[in-house]
């Protein structure tokens, strides 16, 4: 069974850039690519600053966000986030 930190291997903002990639260039979305990993694992950083701009969405938690968790730790945990993609530019 992985651990809890083998989901956290990349940083969300590649994480997301890879989703937003693969949404992009797959078939099963609004590409034509059968098999888009490979693309999407060249690709990606061309989608970095659409996924920055989603984790500056994310900084608001939703109502029903709010409802289940604490908004003092979601936005420490998205900022952090951003934090760490501003820092390495």
């Amino acid at each position: 069974m992985a651990s809890e930190f083998d989901r956290a291997m990349t940083s969300p903002l590649e994480r997301v850039a890879r989703v937003l990639a693969g949404h992009a260039l797959s078939r099963n979305a609004e590409g034509d690519m059968p098999s888009a990993a490979d693309a999407v694992d060249a690709l990606w950083g061309e989608y970095s600053d659409a996924a920055l701009a989603v984790l500056h969405t994310l900084r608001e938690p939703s109502a029903a966000m709010l409802a289940v968790g604490d908004a003092g730790i979601w936005d420490r945990m998205i900022h952090a986030a951003i934090e760490e993609e501003t820092i390495s530019d």
